[in-house]
């Protein structure tokens, strides 16, 4: 449900290769994902490559850059059935990342980043047990390997203007499977 990027070249390819479900505002059919670099190919008026580089190129102007964490509300169970509460409720988990942010929190490394423990984000009132918590935030391989697949389209949209980084990122994912 949630994780930190390891750094920030890890967290600029996460929303570089972040996918998104169509929806009926957007052209074509609904509920395909649809890979759009930080959603913001429509309002690029330059080359791709030049606005992913940037992005990667920033590490190196910032003395201590932002951590990256990313946030999926919308898991389901097999019924369909979304697993987290609501968003009433995702003030427990925005105050794990605030934690970590300030070096509060303790995170486990896993393959796509670093996790909170189930016992890291407080449940007190609410109708989750620490293990659903815990199934929240599992990570099946399985699932990881038809992510990358699924980006294929966009790195071979990309192709020529691909940056290196994004390249080695993905490798780097792949060794942690």
């Amino acid at each position: 449900m949630v994780f930190q990027a390891f750094n920030w070249t890890h967290g600029v390819y996460l929303g570089a290769t972040l996918g998104s479900e169509t929806t009926a505002a957007a052209t074509g059919a609904v509920g395909v994902v649809r890979r759009d670099p930080m959603a913001m190919l429509p309002f690029i008026g330059y080359n791709i490559r030049d606005y992913l580089v940037h992005w990667f190129r920033m590490r190196k102007k910032m003395k201590d850059c932002p951590r990256i964490f990313h946030v999926n509300w919308f898991r389901t169970n097999d019924q369909g059935k979304y697993l987290w509460p609501g968003f009433g409720e995702n003030m427990r988990v925005l105050k794990w990342i605030v934690d970590r942010c300030h070096g509060r929190a303790y995170a486990a490394e896993t393959t796509l980043g670093w996790m909170p423990r189930a016992e890291d984000i407080d449940l007190e009132g609410l109708d989750i047990d620490i293990n659903d918590l815990r199934a929240m935030q599992t990570v099946d391989n399985a699932d990881v390997k038809a992510e990358i697949l699924s980006q294929e389209e966009l790195f071979l949209k990309l192709a020529g203007d691909l940056p290196k980084e994004m390249i080695f990122q993905r490798e780097l994912l792949i060794s942690r499977l």
